[in-house]
């Protein structure tokens, strides 16, 4: 790859500078990696390596080529119905996480497993944990409604030396909670993570995958296919992600002193409004809203606190793990 493709890489995809991601797929150095992966790569019209992305089966094997060659992930298998997440754009959650806690630590990001996260809806790929322990050392809680899901991840983990006594899972029993019944008392976080299940209904995922088709120029009649899986908790609630977020802020008022940062990823833009204002209602001391770039595609979080500025000055002080 010449510097002037390498330019203009980063500058479309302008993600955190701390990605690994930023320059692009290596598709050799992946291949000789995970010979697997060669079978899914062809040059696409700009005449540059590239796989299928419609394809479920090509966007696995480079999941578990850049897990294996970025992060020494060695074991690492959902089934086809579970959401496969783009690794790049859940890299930089994780990068900008990091920075939010280094606000309160002297502008350093903290290191290690001091740093506690709390992965609300863990999912069978279990992504977040994986990369924020491989990157930073830092210890996760994740938590999952769905058994199944619950059990894949715990294989992974299990799979994993580097991972398996770093990173916990926590079933929850009731799907109207979030927090309830999985933080216990006196337990702190220093930060919550969650990618919420965005839409409100089957129909509406189906809508939003075929959006994702037309995207990537493989729009298709028919029953469309999810290029990165998916089932009903991972996808879809009762009330979208408005509900759902909504119902997150209101109970994270009760652990208010447990958790230093909490933080959600946010799809509808025009949902921020109503966020905000019931932010408000329960007091949050500062609220934040950070966006990320991948691509053409803009994302963000919205990311809360109930400590003052002294409160999370001291927060590693007070911070009795």
């Amino acid at each position: 790859m010449n510097s002037e493709t390498n330019k203009q890489l980063i500058e479309k995809k302008k993600l955190h500078p701390n990605n690994k991601h930023i320059n692009g797929y290596d598709f050799e150095a992946l291949i000789k990696t995970n010979p697997l992966l060669e079978q899914f790569v062809s040059k696409n019209k700009f005449g540059n390596e590239s796989i299928d992305f419609s394809n479920p089966l090509a966007v696995k094997a480079l999941n578990k080529s850049l897990l294996l060659h970025h992060y020494n992930i060695t074991y690492w298998d959902i089934p086809k119905t579970n959401l496969c997440p783009p690794i790049p754009g859940r890299a930089d959650y994780i990068h900008y996480i990091a920075d939010l806690l280094s606000l309160s630590n002297k502008n350093l990001i903290p290191m290690g497993e001091d740093v506690r996260g709390l992965d609300i809806g863990v999912g069978a790929n279990c992504i977040y944990p994986i990369i924020g322990h491989q990157e930073y050392g830092w210890e996760f809680i994740g938590t999952e409604v769905d058994k199944e899901c619950f059990n894949i991840a715990q294989k992974i983990l299990d799979g994993n030396t580097n991972l398996v006594e770093s990173v916990k899972l926590r079933l929850q029993s009731n799907k109207r909670h979030i927090f309830k019944e999985i933080i216990e008392p006196g337990e702190k976080f220093d930060f919550v993570i969650c990618n919420p299940p965005f839409h409100s209904s089957r129909e509406e995922a189906s809508k939003g995958s075929m959006r994702k088709l037309r995207n990537i120029g493989k729009q298709k009649s028919g029953k469309p296919v999810l290029n990165f899986g998916g089932q009903n908790n991972e996808l879809w609630c009762e009330g979208g992600e408005l509900a759902f977020i909504t119902n997150m802020i209101y109970e994270s008022a009760h652990f208010k002193t447990q958790c230093l940062w909490f933080t959600v990823l946010v799809s509808k833009k025009d949902n921020l409004k109503p966020f905000y204002n019931h932010l408000k209602k329960v007091n949050a001391f500062d609220v934040k809203t950070i966006e990320m770039e991948q691509g053409n595609k803009i994302s963000r979080f919205i990311a809360w606190t109930f400590l003052d500025e002294s409160q999370q000055k001291n927060w590693k002080k007070t911070n009795d793990k």
